[in-house]
């Protein structure tokens, strides 16, 4: 038997021709994939919540999901947008609301009082949260055994909080969030990894909140981690609290772009890959 050898002219063409496939089917792929999103009613009790579902309608099979928690402004469109980035990573998104439909506050002075009710009373703040990830399970696009939480700020506070009530959830990240521990023996009813991203010269978290969350996760045996983003303040990621950091809150944008890619990280790590 002979073997035939093709020449090197041929066998270019053969991969320039794989080339051109692979690159009709990327733009093929692109044209039919959208991302959907849809304003969701669900409840707590008697309470109508009013959150935001985010997906890719062109992948097919059950995938991972975010549970995303706002921050002190309630749902917003900076929420959707994350929703939105969220979806195009190839998971499901769902963003919860944790004030309740219609709730919007309209100036930093009603969104501090708003959030108080919930920083104030923890087990609400958990009940709003753990509603949105029991409606979350139940969406038939997603694997329920790999659900993630992420929040912003007040946010944070609540997925951390969500993961302190023994959530049944892979792992929980805080962008910017408080870090008080208020109850440090809940630490030990966190089964999800935690990853907490916080602006080294943020204000508004005191080194003693920093102290006792380390230890509630330590005396907790919790799978954590903690990165600090130099001259960095408070609300790093949103670029609606302008580049004073004089005012305790600004944007940051390395620090905005390094915590993403760190989320994005520890989902590779959680999460099965395919």
């Amino acid at each position: 038997m002979s073997l035939k050898l093709f020449p090197a002219a041929s066998f270019m063409g053969v991969q320039c021709l794989a080339t051109a496939v692979t690159a009709l089917f990327c733009l093929l792929y692109q044209a039919s994939a959208e991302i959907k999103t849809a304003v969701i009613e669900y409840r707590e009790g008697d309470t109508i919540l009013e959150g935001l579902q985010s997906f890719d309608d062109g992948l097919s099979g059950k995938r991972p999901a975010v549970l995303i928690v706002h921050d002190w402004m309630g749902v917003t469109e900076h929420t959707k947008a994350i929703a939105e980035d969220i979806a195009r990573l190839g998971y499901v998104a769902f963003a919860a609301d944790i004030y309740g439909k219609g709730i919007r506050p309209s100036d930093m002075q009603s969104a501090a009082a708003e959030a108080g009710k919930y920083k104030s009373d923890r087990s609400l703040l958990r009940k709003r949260a753990a509603a949105a990830l029991e409606f979350l399970k139940k969406d038939q696009r997603i694997d329920a055994q790999q659900i993630a939480a992420i929040g912003f700020c007040f946010g944070g506070t609540t997925v951390l909080e969500l993961a302190r009530s023994g959530a049944d959830i892979k792992g929980a990240v805080s962008f910017h969030g408080g870090l008080d521990s208020p109850n440090p023996m809940d630490g030990k009813n966190i089964r999800a990894k935690i990853l907490v991203l916080h602006g080294a010269d943020d204000p508004f978290v005191k080194a003693s909140d920093i102290s006792a969350f380390q230890q509630e996760l330590r005396q907790g045996g919790v799978d954590w981690q903690m990165m600090y983003y130099g001259d960095a303040v408070h609300s790093f990621t949103q670029k609606k609290s302008g580049t004073d950091k004089s005012k305790g809150a600004a944007y940051n944008e390395p620090a905005a772009r390094r915590s993403w890619l760190a989320m994005k990280s520890f989902f590779t790590e959680i999460f099965p890959q395919k």
